[in-house]
């Protein structure tokens, strides 16, 4: 494998860096015929390496979270040995998730950055930590293992989470993500996703069309430069720094012909 030869097209060089892990990690899986994983990715490096792998043909990969709408995913590699159904029982080694459990008195008092600055304050870095599952009362917190045994031992003697019942679940006991939702109307001018983007951003086409050639736009969770690029009811469109959405409905048209849209925004 020449590594230099595969990164010498990516001028980024937080990319490559990314990229040459990968590459060691699958040197490692081949070598030791070993199952390997790496940190959470987020949805723009999730669509780097994929890209990177599909265009090396390499086929022994998939990306997971914990549950099928996580949006921080590690990437596994497993050998050629396995099947992917055969590594697919080896997750609860790889990530698991915390519990917390807040007294009534604190119900919906804690939000989704809440939870993430916690966790930040104790020294975790953000790559070990998953999706955040906020409850009423608490939240379900994605993590690596690695960082499991520390969490549990320090998160309680945040003042925040002092009195709060905080276990370990199996990653393998986790149900679908519960995500929380919010519904919002939206009129656009067309079904461009430009046009889509500018609405949900609250900023201009013109900036919209920079998000996008910035590849701060993901449609469906792959990343997306084409203003032009038509949206379809279903589709799920992230934008970096703004949010997630879904496009749920066209619910009629104003005099002028333009688009009432229906959007689920996650909270």
């Amino acid at each position: 494998m020449n590594k230099q030869e595969l990164l010498k097209d990516y001028k980024n060089q937080e990319d490559k860096l990314l990229l040459a892990r990968v590459l060691d990690k699958i040197e490692f899986s081949k070598g030791k015929n070993k199952i390997e994983d790496t940190d959470f990715l987020n949805l723009a490096e999730q669509d780097l390496v994929d890209k990177f792998l599909k265009k090396m043909k390499y086929q022994n990969y998939y990306f997971f979270g914990g549950a099928g709408e996580a949006e921080r995913k590690i990437l596994i590699l497993y050998p050629e040995k396995l099947t992917e159904e055969m590594a697919r029982k080896n997750h609860s080694k790889m990530i698991s998730v915390i519990k917390i459990k807040l007294p009534i008195e604190l119900d919906d008092e804690y939000d989704h950055r809440r939870y993430l600055g916690a966790i930040m304050k104790l020294g975790i870095e953000r790559e070990k930590v998953g999706d955040i599952s906020v409850k009423s009362r608490g939240a379900e917190i994605i993590v690596k293992n690695e960082v499991e045994k520390f969490l549990m031992q320090n998160l309680g003697s945040l003042t925040r989470f002092s009195s709060a019942e905080i276990e370990v679940k199996n990653i393998d006991d986790l149900q679908e993500i519960e995500a929380q939702k919010v519904e919002i109307t939206e009129i656009v001018a067309s079904l461009r996703l430009d046009n889509i983007v500018a609405s949900l951003a609250r900023t201009s086409r013109s900036k919209a069309t920079q998000m996008l050639e910035q590849e701060r736009v993901f449609l469906n969770f792959k990343n997306e430069t084409k203003s032009s690029k038509q949206v379809n009811v279903g589709d799920v469109i992230t934008i970096r720094g703004k949010g997630r959405f879904v496009f749920k409905e066209i619910s009629g048209n104003t005099r002028k012909g333009r688009f009432v849209i229906k959007i689920d925004k996650f909270i």
